[in-house]
């Protein structure tokens, strides 16, 4: 039997305050967006590692670190990611990515991408400007502005790349595209949260296989596939105790499968935690 939902939430609150700290970053695509202090840099550094966060986590790593060293986007000399792209041509991206392998991701596919990148924000301003747009204050969540966030961007890449821009609209649960946005519209101790125009309390849970077991155990939903159904359920049902920001758990808790520290408490310790609580 699931915790009541004022007990859960004093259990997650707890779990929140141990575990939600930088120092529990590594090894995760979120800790690059560290090291992009600007703004208009973080946003195309978090675009890349989301993109590229699917595999094991030393290859996603390696993989992201060498598109971001391309780009200078430690921002010594050549001015980070967002210069990078304003001062190469399309043909030049290509050119420099032509060698570029991510499991089934190519480098032409890569190339596509950031070409799209650069034009949207070109015509735009911004990523979040053009994020912005598809924004609507009667969505219950991001994910219609999502939709168009990724037309926008396939159109402007002149590609599709359901690889690496997956879309709401094609019943994609979009785990890595809402943990972007997690990372662009939280901010806290983990989350860098350089977007000003992106509702927390919208985003909706980056639901991966780990998730979705958590998110099971918790009582949170009781579906049998981590399909984009699956993803608004548990939102719901982080909402009810968050409601201004229902993702507010989501790194804490993805700690207990990925950081072997947090693997020992495990999630039957978080739930007898929340069992042992009072009722509030």
């Amino acid at each position: 039997m699931s915790p009541e939902p004022g007990v859960l939430k004093k259990a997650l609150d707890a779990h929140y305050r141990a575990w939600n700290r930088r120092r529990y970053v590594h090894p995760d695509p979120l800790e690059f967006l560290y090291t992009a202090g600007d703004p208009a840099d973080q946003e195309i550094v978090g675009l890349v590692a989301a993109c590229l966060a699917y595999g094991r986590v030393g290859q996603i790593l390696a993989s992201v670190r060498r598109v971001l060293d391309a780009m200078d986007a430690d921002g010594s000399v050549g001015g980070g990611p967002r210069a990078f792209l304003e001062r190469t041509p399309a043909e030049g991206i290509s050119r420099m990515f032509e060698g570029f392998a991510h499991r089934f991701t190519t480098g032409r596919e890569l190339a596509a991408l950031l070409a799209g990148v650069k034009r949207a924000i070109a015509d735009h301003g911004s990523l979040e400007r053009l994020f912005a747009c598809g924004l609507n204050g009667r969505d219950e969540t991001v994910l219609p502005a999502l939709a168009r966030f990724v037309g926008e961007l396939r159109s402007y890449a002149g590609s599709v790349l359901p690889s690496l821009l997956p879309s709401p609209s094609d019943g994609s649960a979009c785990k890595r595209l809402n943990l972007f946005l997690r990372w662009m519209a939280r901010r806290d101790a983990v989350d860098p949260g350089p977007w000003t125009s992106v509702p927390a309390s919208k985003l909706v849970v980056p639901l991966d296989t780990h998730m979705f077991r958590i998110s099971r155990s918790l009582g949170l939903t009781a579906r049998r596939q981590a399909d984009l159904k699956s993803a608004l359920e548990i939102t719901r049902g982080f909402r009810a105790i968050r409601p201004e920001d229902p993702v507010r758990y989501d790194f804490s808790l993805t700690r207990l499968a990925l950081n072997p520290a947090c693997r020992e408490q495990g999630i039957e310790c978080l739930l007898a935690a929340a069992s042992a609580l009072p009722p509030p």
